[in-house]
């Protein structure tokens, strides 16, 4: 029995955010559907948790006086892990972009409200082009088999 070249990968939550994490500010390549969905449900679940947390501790709380936002420790906390997050997500969308043929400056089309977002969403559905393409090989399979 010979393994096929061409089999498919498959790639699990784990995987991806280690991928991610591994291709902190690469902005070149391709990234498959997996890991970019399977990317952005950590960050969703980090964004969830913190949330939980803030409400938890009083990290984000109104001056009854002023109305004012009262900014605790916990505001800082979410910066830092927003702002750590940042290239990493700009990084595997541009990434994904790429892996359906299409430059990374189509990020910007998701600065237009709504439009942009349906427009960059449906991007990001999008199955990737079949074989090597101007960004780099098809991330779906190994070379690196043996034949």
């Amino acid at each position: 029995m010979s393994i096929d070249l061409h089999e498919e990968l498959g790639m699990g939550f784990g995987e991806a955010v280690t991928t991610v994490f591994g291709k902190y500010a690469t902005f070149s390549g391709r990234a498959r559907r997996a890991e970019f969905w399977w990317w952005y449900l950590f960050v969703l679940l980090v964004s969830i948790a913190l949330s939980v947390i803030a409400a938890a501790t009083g990290g984000f709380t109104l001056d009854p006086d002023t109305g004012m936002p009262e900014i605790g420790g916990m505001y800082y906390v979410t910066l830092l892990v927003g702002l750590a997050l940042l290239l990493p997500n700009l990084a595997v969308t541009v990434r994904r972009l790429h892996d359906t043929d299409r430059s990374g400056f189509w990020w910007f089309i998701g600065l237009v409200p709504l439009v942009g977002w349906i427009i960059l969403l449906v991007l990001m559905v999008l199955e990737g082009t079949t074989g090597p393409n101007r960004f780099g090989r098809d991330p779906r399979y190994r070379s690196d088999l043996p034949s």
